[in-house]
């Protein structure tokens, strides 16, 4: 076992409340010690291209081991011993509690004879479905998945309702898993109408009359269930009433329908289903059936996968497609379902140099676009007539102008990085709106500025970065900052609040997020610029942001710290083991972190557009382990004192990868910064996750950042000192 020493001030353990040192006559340093548990090292070597790469810790893969299960309350009895040394911890927790408890609506939504919305009195652990009948004054309860289990980890991961909204079906996930359970209810009683379906994953409901529904999944693995491969998605109909073992496979069957994520949605008026087909998280097939007529064949609209294309809206057999084909940025096309190929396509929103996001509602088409990451949104006809340009209420980001075709009123969110989301009801045909509801929360946003600032990245492209912080804020090198990032899968960081980094920006804290390469800010090209043989890019846009942020003052390395998730954390572990001089605290979170081995857990070889894979050949072979985060831990090194942060039922980005990272990181850091994992029990890749696991994962982030930049006490109580 490694033993650590590290120096915490016996006054820095003895404050009260409010942040303020008790008087102590002893103010010297005492050491305290703590050891990693013992990580055996295994002797498995896998050979790539005749390179051979050893896998010491091979058998943490092993989710359902005794072993691992033993390593897992080892870890983290270090790292929860480690946090409650932290004087202010609770503090924290405490903050971020009090920021958090304020109700919170979504946009309300009509299915059948009432009106839906989801509400959140403040610290429930999950969102709770209401609805209302019109002409009722009161709310009443639909559905509570609080109620589903003590502890907030069962939530209710999607909500789908037939067209005369007399029936509905909603998924349920068990510790944040994606395999998901789905439960049909009778709307009107609210009571179950058959037996639970089981074993669904990666699946969207899309309801035919009141008869069934379309959903999707795989075959049921065999082995971990958590861990094991999913590479074949199928289209299923289910026929309520009926045993889900009688279902029909519509779609995926076959060899050459094999794919590994197939979806399939029914449209607006019944008469047409679409199904999309891919084997990687860029681009998919298109294929279309006609509903209304008997044995009808499945026609082909696109039939390959170097494109995104998708169905908006029809009038009839008219087709609103969106799509990326031959325009980067996006574009809205028309076509009719008796010749929906690419050649019969006709431009209705036509391509621009922003990139487009498209919706329809009421009778009309929304465009949203994105300027420099920031909305911008225009109304248009159906037949691509341009109405107007919505003034936003300020300089951020909107989502929603979308609907049903009869819906007469629309609702809009809006948001930016200190700007509380709030919602707003829109009327489609004056182009008016008005507040419909503002969050009562405790944070005068008037007290904090957003700057968007480009950089230069090493190659000379140019990034955007938005540096959120308090008004006044000294720029002297010493703000605790957190640099925020992902930079993959076509995903776009668009400015939005976060009441989780509402209690950072009090603290004085500085927060920035940086629009990277790999991103969907730009479009495709951006996209592609930081993929496979270029991912580098993504690393390098990333490293550049954290020197903006030190050469202009905002920060230093002593008080940076950088944070991503998922493929955010592969962003982090890649950074911070190319440049670990660069930032005092990594957090990355549960990030794909073997890249010589993602892709044989459950759907990761679906990532392979954005990674390539270590089989691919020897070219990438040799650049993915030139980057992979396990596999460049070096001995003797000294890295940043990290939070490796993952949950033990991530059955996405599989919790093996944040185990072999600490092992690795444990075994030859070098130095007193410490190096741990964070598992969260019955917690998967982040959805679902209840309240009070969030707000407990959050402050204790908080605090091990804080503590490891050298504050004995909250920074906002202005008597910080170094340790």
């Amino acid at each position: 076992m490694k033993k650590i020493v590290l120096q915490l001030s016996i006054a820095a353990t003895l404050l009260s409340a409010c942040g303020t040192e008790k008087k102590e006559t002893q103010e010297e340093k005492m050491p305290v010690t703590f050891e990693y548990p013992e990580t055996k090292k295994g002797t498995v070597e896998d050979t790539y291209f005749e390179t051979v790469i050893k896998d010491p810790y091979r058998w943490l893969e092993d989710d359902r081991s005794t072993e691992t299960e033993s390593w897992v309350k080892a870890q983290n009895k270090v790292t929860f011993d480690y946090l409650k040394s932290i004087p202010y911890r609770e503090q924290l927790k405490n903050q971020l509690e009090k920021v958090w408890n304020y109700e919170k609506i979504s946009s309300p939504f009509k299915e059948g004879n009432y009106t839906y919305f989801y509400k959140n009195d403040g610290l429930q652990n999950q969102y709770v479905v209401y609805r209302k009948k019109e002409g009722e004054e009161k709310d009443q309860v639909f559905i509570d998945p609080n109620t589903f289990s003590k502890d907030g980890t069962v939530s209710m991961a999607g909500l789908d309702f037939s067209k005369d909204g007399s029936r509905a079906a909603y998924q349920i996930s068990e510790g944040g898993s994606d395999w998901r359970k789905v439960i049909v209810i009778d709307t009107e009683s609210k009571e179950a109408i058959e037996d639970t379906l089981k074993n669904v994953k990666f699946s969207g409901i899309s309801w035919k009359g009141n008869d069934g529904f379309y959903y999707s999944s795989y075959d049921k693995p065999e082995g971990s269930e958590l861990s094991a491969k999913t590479d074949q998605h199928k289209l299923y109909f289910h026929k309520v009433g009926t045993p889900q073992s009688e279902d029909k496979v519509i779609f995926g069957a076959t060899a050459d329908q094999k794919h590994r994520y197939v979806g399939g949605s029914v449209t607006e008026d019944e008469n047409y289903l679409l199904i999309s087909g891919s084997n990687a998280t860029s681009g998919n097939k298109l294929f279309i059936k006609d509903l209304s007529k008997a044995n009808s064949p499945l026609v082909t609209i696109v039939d390959n996968e170097d494109s995104d294309t998708y169905l908006m809206d029809n009038e009839g057999s008219k087709l609103y497609l969106v799509t990326n084909l031959d325009a980067p940025n996006q574009k809205v096309v028309m076509t009719d379902a008796s010749k929906p190929t690419p050649e019969n396509w006709k431009d209705v929103i036509p391509h621009t140099e922003n990139v487009l996001s498209a919706s329809s509602g009421g009778g009309y088409l929304f465009a949203e676009y994105m300027v420099d990451a920031i909305s911008k949104v225009v109304q248009y006809d159906m037949n691509g007539k341009e109405i107007r340009e919505i003034k936003l209420p300020g300089v951020g980001s909107a989502g929603g102008f979308g609907g049903k075709k009869e819906d007469k009123e629309m609702y809009f969110s809006f948001t930016n990085y200190n700007t509380p989301s709030s919602i707003y009801k829109f009327d489609a045909e004056t182009g008016e709106y008005e507040s419909y509801w503002k969050p009562a929360i405790d944070f005068n946003s008037d007290n904090y500025e957003s700057k968007q600032v480009f950089y230069n990245s090493k190659d000379g492209t140019k990034i955007p970065m938005i540096i959120t912080y308090k008004k006044g804020t000294e720029l002297n090198g010493k703000n605790p900052t957190i640099l925020y990032g992902y930079g993959g899968f076509n995903i776009s960081l668009t400015p939005s609040f976060s009441v989780i980094n509402s209690v950072w920006l009090e603290q004085g804290g500085v927060y920035a997020v940086a629009n990277l390469r790999g991103g969907g800010e730009y479009g495709k090209e951006w996209h592609d610029a930081g993929t496979q043989l270029k991912k580098q890019n993504v690393f390098d846009d990333f490293i550049a942001a954290a020197e903006f942020l030190i050469k202009e003052k905002y920060t230093s390395s002593e008080y940076l710290a950088i944070k991503g998730g998922s493929n955010g954390g592969l962003l982090v572990g890649a950074v911070m083991t190319q440049r670990p001089d660069l930032m005092k605290v990594a957090i990355p979170a549960v990030g794909v972190l073997d890249m010589l081995r993602y892709h044989t857990f459950t759907a990761g070889a679906g990532w392979a557009y954005d990674y390539g894979t270590s089989e691919q050949n020897k070219e990438m072979f040799e650049y993915i382990k030139g980057y992979s985060p396990v596999h460049n831990v070096k001995e003797g090194v000294s890295y940043p004192a990290t939070l490796v942060v993952t949950g033990d039922h991530d059955d996405r980005v599989v919790p093996a990868h944040s185990f072999k990272f600490a092992a690795e990181l444990q075994d030859k850091h070098k130095g007193s910064n410490p190096v741990m994992i964070r598992i969260e029990t019955d917690a998967g890749h982040g959805a679902g996750k209840p309240t009070s696991k969030t707000i407990e994962e959050n402050a204790d982030i908080f605090a091990f950042t804080l503590y490891n930049m050298g504050f004995e006490t909250l920074p906002k109580n202005e008597v910080s000192e170094k340790k």
